[in-house]
């Protein structure tokens, strides 16, 4: 490397400068109000002082703010900033051997030990001249003093002084400064983005009378729906459904009389992607829909699934986005052993590709202009991954606030590379993730991992796709257990509602799916029913809008309990305004007992302990004066505690 290209006197190097992802390729997520933790490795040759600063400031914005990085240990460095709008923000790193602090370090050890400093003083006297420029009067005095020899002793006192040291922390002597190589991008989302409660129905089982279901229908659900807390009904595809290869109850390959098929067979002579499912109503209705439920502050979420049944318009208009077999039929999907004649997957590798996706990206922005801001995207996974970066991107150039869920239960780099490429939340494995040890190492990975800064999650219980073996012929226990763990480890929870509301629990024998599976068949349901599940979904929603520490999935601490089956986990703020504390009894079946340790450190406590405990669920209240507190939990009472804490002002 030519000599001309180094900057020979910068001496700090940074390295490994977070949230970086792919190498600053993708933006870091956040939503309006949120933190921005800036980590990186910085390090100098020798031993003299580093000082290093965060630089940000919104994408447009002239002008960077600074804010100091404090070391954490073995050259690690860190600072915080938090957004405050919904735009783009640009930060980057400067670093610098501060001669300033190193002096000061060096000659507070040797006045110390009562070493001769008269020349340190006049090295000192230079620095802080250099430092303020002649600005600062009271400083420029105290270096004139450290001029003068009869002063010494006077002098030695100030070096030594309290309102010296902050001096040189607050005036840094920035020379020769090193800048990473990158800036940096965080896109900053609304709030939805992190925080959002789902119930999914078909619209086809909302009637109450033994009829088709129509948008009318769920409109008239959507009182039930808000007083339980929810804000995003999400439906499955509204379109019209395929009538060739129609699948009949239980996934049979065929359909008899008057049976409604897949929703997500899209297509028929009815229209496509663009058409509204004639027997749930109009086009019209379903835009009154979308605005009834935002009086109600319920946003729709349409599915998107990009696949046709074999009738849809598309098979017809262009064959050539399908994969044509050697005796010139369409290959439908399959996902072996599973079967869908229903479905015509989308050939992403025809040389027409362009028009394609062109074609899919018009159906995302037809749906956007009736007023859907939300997306529930089905199967991403089995679409290229460059298609939905460039979709997403398109649509947020003119639709920034749009969400887009990904569906997809698939390899986890696939899942992290959805997210990075623009989905807003992702579905996850918690429906899989059931014991303790489990649920601590899950949440671990997904709060201080590196998916934190791309991967926003959203729990489920069910799906559904997906009865999971542990709610399989059990009672309403297990899911109370689960509702509560969906609720409060993530911001982002959704039910499959009806099916988890009242305890649906039959699978086909040894699959994770439904028998008599409301994909194939219209369901009638008792939507004037209420019971202990009802009212336990309407607290916890109620807690979580209530309760910003509910609102973030960012803010856990797995506290120590002695019992193996239960979990306790601490939700804060990060001025620690609003504490919640969640302890869980995994086990359905059995009481279980042990003792918490409260973590002091976190709560900014000291020796004395006077803690004040709500129960969100029971109304009960309790007093805590000791670091460790017995707890209980009897799951047929109720197998979790939602305790808000308060703490005596002396002690925060």
């Amino acid at each position: 490397m030519s000599l001309d290209k180094i900057a020979g006197q910068s001496r700090v190097l940074i390295e490994n400068v977070q949230p970086e992802v792919d190498g600053g390729r993708y933006p870091a997520k956040r939503t309006v109000g949120e933190r921005v933790d800036v980590t990186a490795d910085i390090f100098a040759d020798g031993h003299d002082h580093v000082r290093a600063d965060v630089l940000y400031k919104k994408a447009n914005d002239k002008n960077w703010n600074r804010v100091a990085m404090s070391h954490q240990g073995n050259d690690s460095w860190k600072a915080s900033f938090y957004t405050t709008e919904k735009t783009n923000y640009v930060f980057t790193v400067e670093a610098w051997i501060d001669q300033l602090e190193t002096w000061y370090d060096g000659i507070k050890k040797k006045a110390l030990a009562m070493l001769d400093v008269k020349l340190e003083l006049q090295e000192g006297a230079l620095l802080l001249e250099q430092v303020t420029e002649g600005k600062e009067k009271e400083i420029v005095n105290v270096a004139k003093a450290f001029r003068d020899e009869k002063k010494y002793h006077e002098n030695v006192v100030t070096i030594q002084s309290p309102d010296f040291s902050e001096w040189v922390h607050q005036y840094p002597l920035r020379q020769y400064v090193t800048r990473y190589t990158r800036e940096l991008h965080v896109r900053v989302e609304t709030k939805r983005a992190l925080y959002s409660t789902w119930y999914e129905l078909f619209p086809r089982s909302a009637a109450q009378d033994g009829r088709h279901g129509t948008f009318q229908d769920v409109i008239k659900l959507l009182p039930r729906i808000s007083a339980m807390g929810f804000d995003v009904l999400y439906l499955p595809p509204i379109h019209p459904i395929g009538k060739l290869n129609r699948k009949g109850k239980n996934n049979n390959v065929r359909s008899g009389a008057g049976e409604p098929g897949s929703p997500w067979a899209i297509g028929s002579d009815e229209g496509g992607h663009k058409a509204v499912h004639s027997e749930l109503g109009s086009l019209d209705d379903y835009k009154k829909l979308i605005a009834e439920a935002k009086k109600s502050g319920i946003d729709i979420a349409l599915d998107l699934a990009f696949q046709c049944a074999p009738d849809h318009p598309y098979v017809k208009q262009h064959p050539e986005w399908f994969k044509q077999r050697p005796d010139g039929s369409i290959q439908y999907a399959e996902n072996p052993p599973k079967k869908y004649q229903d479905i015509y997957p989308f050939n992403f590798e025809t040389t027409a590709w362009r028009e394609l996706w062109e074609e899919l990206m018009s159906v995302i922005l037809f749906w956007v202009e009736q007023g859907v801001t939300i997306f529930r995207v089905d199967n991403p996974h089995t679409k290229p991954i460059p298609f939905w970066e460039w979709a997403i991107g398109e649509v947020h150039k003119q639709y920034p606030d749009v969400i887009f869920l990904s569906e997809a239960f698939t390899r986890p780099k696939i899942m992290a590379s959805l997210a990075k490429s623009g989905f807003t939340q992702s579905y996850t494995y918690f429906t899989w993730r059931v014991n303790k040890h489990e649920l601590i190492e899950y949440m671990n990975e997904l709060v201080f991992g590196p998916s934190r800064n791309y991967f926003r999650p959203n729990f489920w219980p069910n799906t559904p796709d997906i009865l999971p073996y542990h709610l399989q012929h059990q009672g309403e226990n297990i899911f109370i257990i689960r509702l509560a763990l969906a609720a409060t480890l993530s911001s982002s929870y959704g039910i499959y509602g009806p099916p988890y509301e009242f305890y649906e629990n039959n699978p086909i024998p040894g699959k994770e799916e439904y028998m008599d599976s409301e994909k194939f068949e219209i369901k009638q349901y008792d939507w004037k029913r209420v019971n202990r599940m009802t009212d336990i979904i309407a607290l916890i929603n109620k807690a979580r809008k209530q309760h910003p520490a509910l609102q973030s999935t960012w803010n856990i601490h797995f506290c120590t309990i002695e019992d193996s089956s239960l979990l306790a986990y601490l939700k804060y703020t990060d001025d620690r305004k609003d504490l919640i504390l969640v302890i869980v009894n995994l086990d359905q079946h059995n009481t279980h007992h042990g003792y918490i340790q409260l973590p002091l450190q976190l709560l900014n406590m000291g020796g004395h302990i006077n803690v004040k405990l709500h129960d969100l669920m029971t109304d009960e209240r309790y007093t805590w004066t000791q670091e460790w507190n017995y707890v209980e939990l009897n799951p047929h009472r109720l197998p979790f505690h939602l305790f808000k804490l308060e703490i005596h002002e002396s002690q925060m």
